[in-house]
């Protein structure tokens, strides 16, 4: 685990808020000269604290504009069954958010589709058919209120 100082949390505020500031940017927001904040950002980048940048798309925009929760109850819990189930769902573009819970049920997924009738067949052709599924449920989402929010300092 990486020790993450007040300048490491100011710098990661200020990357969360705009991944795209320049260094120079990036070091007067957060009160450093170029290089020291190049050299912090280096090593959180290396220590894994900061995972990558990326550009957050409206699913909407790209013709994805129907979300659902799925929970997944599993019917068998072995561990070759479960690390195939989620090396499956790995694989689902769809999916833009798999977690294992603790009880029942055994995992939620986060998936868009285009529509009612495209999500209803990723989960008839695909999604039931993931090894060692029992039972799907499904939720719609109706509004989404908070979304990529940046973590706490």
């Amino acid at each position: 685990m990486c020790f993450v100082d007040r300048v490491d949390q100011k710098i990661l505020a200020e990357l969360q808020a705009d991944g795209r500031l320049t260094l120079t940017e990036l070091a007067d927001r957060v009160g450093l000269s170029v290089s020291p904040c190049h050299r912090r950002v280096r090593e959180l980048e290396r220590t894994g604290v900061i995972r990558g940048y990326r550009a957050v798309v409206d699913p909407a925009a790209v013709g994805l504009s129907f979300e659902a929760l799925l929970f997944v109850t599993m019917r068998q819990e072995d561990r070759e069954t479960l690390l195939s189930f989620e090396a499956a769902v790995a694989e689902i573009p769809n999916v833009l958010q798999a977690q294992r819970l603790f009880g029942d049920p055994d995992y939620l997924l986060r998936i868009v589709t285009a529509d009612l009738g495209a999500y209803q067949r990723l989960e008839d052709d695909v999604l039931s058919t993931l090894p060692g599924v029992q039972r799907l449920n499904s939720t719609l989402v109706m509004k989404n209120i908070v979304t990529e929010r940046p973590l706490p300092s």
